[in-house]
């Protein structure tokens, strides 16, 4: 059984892209996936207000509690948000960095951990987001979190199904490693991983955040030669 983590910033995407995920991955790859939605969102529309400080907690372990529940009978879990998101809000809303031991040790137990990017514009969500302002307060914090526990994830950018296609794209070689798609010869992992095969081994580490694959070289590249494909 396999876990794959979204997190990141609000309006970054990370609902839709679960769902996009889970389809296509059951789809292309007959494995048994599940995709766990976020608690957050269930609990605000019941109780119609944003949580309280001592409500985090509560919140994060039902998330946990969730994600554990789906992984017994599936192979596949993708994970739309963790507790770690749940302790990223109470440390920046309330001061609060007692829920990240816990958060950041669940996340530890994640195969793969997907990191939004900011590239997508910002939508309005009901009680749930508090503006444009606090994505990269957000984004900032959970890369610091991840980086100080020594953790490591790859970054998902991109409109539409360009976006789909990276987060496959991070996802492939864990499938490889694991065996999952041994015997899949049809859709979208074909193309995939004759792609993944084909790229030489070599280390990039970005200067900006010393994270192997992270988004920094993409978007440079993508500056100096607008319109172009990414290879």
């Amino acid at each position: 059984m396999l876990r794959i983590a979204l997190i990141g910033a609000e309006s970054t995407g990370k609902s839709p892209l679960a769902q996009a995920l889970g389809q296509g991955l059951r789809q292309d790859s007959g494995l048994r996936c599940a995709v766990v939605p976020e608690h957050l969102r269930h609990w605000c529309e019941q109780q119609g207000r944003t949580p309280r400080p001592e409500e985090q907690a509560a919140i994060a372990a039902e998330q946990a509690r969730q994600i554990v529940l789906a992984a017994q009978n599936h192979e596949l879990v993708i994970c739309d948000t963790t507790p770690l998101m749940t302790a990223i809000y109470s440390q920046l809303l309330f001061g609060d960095g007692g829920l990240l031991p816990v958060a950041l040790d669940f996340q530890r137990r994640c195969d793969l951990t997907l990191l939004t990017a900011l590239d997508l514009p910002w939508v309005a969500d009901g009680l749930q987001r508090d503006g444009p302002h606090v994505q990269q307060p957000v984004d900032a914090a959970l890369r610091r979190a991840l980086l100080g526990a020594g953790l490591g994830w790859s970054s998902v950018g991109g409109q539409g199904a360009a976006r789909l296609e990276s987060a496959l794209n991070a996802i492939t070689p864990l499938l490889l490693r694991h065996g999952l798609l041994r015997g899949r010869t049809n859709g979208l992992f074909t193309r995939l991983q004759a792609r993944q095969q084909a790229m030489p081994e070599q280390a990039w580490f970005c200067q900006d955040c010393d994270v192997p694959e992270c988004e920094h070289a993409s978007l440079r590249l993508r500056a100096a030669a607008p319109g172009q494909p990414l290879n």
